[in-house]
């Protein structure tokens, strides 16, 4: 894999954020494999609205964000509203996140988040644009990685360092058990979880340890007034799906972490 985007094929653009558009695409079709399956991406044609990629053999979709410099916390998206009635929809693609170095064009960091990561409170409504503005009033949204749990943040190239085909599939699959939460609050109730319990930072890890998070989760749920019920049912669906592993009075172990 060539882990510098091609500058050559942008020559005839002048536009800066054009140029790398095209850069970026381009690397993207020669470069990366379908996620879930592993076969080669198509491009969908220019301005399509949603999505960038497409694979022909699973039908997963993909939108490339790309920015120069280091991924940060949070990524500045479009209108607060689509991307609110685009979690709730059938179509809504999954996302492949580039960074590079500005001066070399070197990649750093190239990942993909399923789509079924996305929930509504990752997505933070920005302040509506003033009323001098072209657009005023038209309010837009940041995607919060921070609040994306790191299972759900599958790197093809991390610190400029590649991964594995099989490596990349293979934590693809591991998330197959998120797809199986339909219900959006249900599914921000066990991300928060899963999210709570990586920040722990031990392999091993007890039920009070995730108490710990009980304010924290509160203020992301705030009409939920049994927490504590709630950590212990979600415990138990992670359980049931294999994803950690009860070891005995109280505690249990991350096998996402181990295996």
């Amino acid at each position: 894999m060539e882990l510098r985007l091609p500058v050559g094929v942008a020559k005839d653009y002048s536009s800066g954020a054009q140029r790398i558009r095209v850069m970026t695409e381009y690397w993207v079709n020669d470069s990366i494999f379908c996620p879930s399956c592993g076969n080669e991406l198509s491009n969908f044609e220019n301005n399509r609205p949603v999505a960038d990629f497409y694979c022909k053999k699973c039908s997963e979709e993909y939108e490339l964000k790309s920015k120069q410099g280091v991924m940060g916390k949070k990524i500045v998206d479009g209108a607060y509203s689509a991307m609110i009635e685009r979690l709730r929809s059938a179509n809504n693609p999954n996302f492949f996140f580039l960074t590079y170095d500005k001066s070399t064009f070197e990649i750093k960091n190239f990942l993909t988040i399923p789509k079924y990561f996305f929930v509504p409170n990752i997505i933070e409504k920005r302040k509506a644009l003033n009323v001098t503005a072209r657009r005023a009033g038209w309010i837009g949204c940041n995607i919060d990685m921070s609040n994306i749990p790191e299972i759900g943040k599958i790197f093809y190239v991390q610190n400029g360092i590649a991964k594995s085909k099989n490596e990349v599939l293979g934590k693809w699959n591991k998330t197959e058990f998120v797809k199986t939460t339909h219900d959006i609050e249900s599914k921000g109730w066990m991300l928060d979880v899963v999210l709570c319990v990586e920040r722990i930072k031990k392999n091993e890890f007890s039920l009070d340890d995730v108490y710990g998070f009980e304010t924290y989760l509160k203020a992301k749920h705030p009409l939920n007034n049994n927490v504590k019920a709630k950590i212990r049912q979600q415990l138990q669906y992670l359980r049931d799906k294999n994803v950690i592993e009860f070891v005995g009075r109280g505690q249990y172990r991350m096998k996402m972490t181990k295996e």
